[in-house]
């Protein structure tokens, strides 16, 4: 698990007793649907990120310790890589993402609900992208907050957004939800995949409000769908 700061509140005690008793649907969150979602597997995806037109001025770590052997690859429509998946439960403090069961927990996110509260890593699936640095800046290729992703793991395919930033040296991150999704344990400090992960970020894509699931699935498959016809 990679190193993050923590920036934790002080009334963080009260505030977990709080919200751990609120279903997702008070937080503002949409409960995910199991993967396989959609109506392109798995298969037919990975098909067509089998090779990599680098876009990337260089690589990324998948860890602090690792080295960087992780490219940003361009393909109509979208970009992608392969890489591990951290758990990044920051967001709204629920009994699952909190200080005491993430020791990187940061009540924040980079992107926010319509109701400008920090997204809920337990029930919103998203995707954490590397901050701009030289090495690539994600909205010089179409990325964006809410963009749409296809993230594929063990022949399942779980639609999500990007809904944080990261270091600008790592990759390979995303929210408990979409752990949790893919049959990753998502225990935050201890679990996660050290590798087979694919990410395939769709360009100019935005899901309205960022925390409809439903409406990520649904905007999701169909570009899915453009993404082989156009590949």
């Amino acid at each position: 698990m990679r190193t993050r700061t923590s920036t934790l509140p002080a009334a963080l005690g009260a505030a977990l007793l709080a919200l751990a008793a609120l279903p997702a649907s008070a937080s503002g969150a949409t409960a995910p649907r199991s993967a396989q979602e959609g109506s392109v597997s798995a298969s037919a995806l990975l098909a067509k990120v089998t090779s990599c037109s680098q876009i990337s001025n260089g690589k990324y770590k998948t860890d602090d310790e690792t080295s960087a052997t992780v490219p940003v690859c361009g393909k109509n429509g979208a970009v992608f890589w392969k890489a591990d998946m951290d758990v990044d439960c920051d967001g709204q403090v629920t009994a699952k993402c909190n200080a005491d069961t993430d020791p990187w927990f940061q009540d924040d996110t980079a992107f926010h609900q319509s109701d400008g509260r920090a997204l809920r890593a337990d029930s919103l699936p998203y995707v954490v992208v590397p901050s701009s640095s030289s090495i690539w800046k994600y909205t010089s290729s179409g990325i964006k907050g809410g963009g749409v992703v296809a993230v594929v793991y063990n022949g399942k395919v779980e639609y999500a957004v990007v809904g944080d930033t990261g270091p600008t040296k790592i990759i390979g991150e995303a929210s408990y939800a979409t752990a949790n999704a893919l049959g990753i344990d998502p225990d935050p400090e201890t679990g996660g995949a050290d590798s087979g992960v694919t990410y395939i970020l769709f360009k100019n894509s935005q899901v309205s409000p960022i925390e409809s699931h439903s409406a990520a699935v649904s905007l999701g498959d169909s570009l899915a769908r453009q993404f082989l016809a156009n590949n």
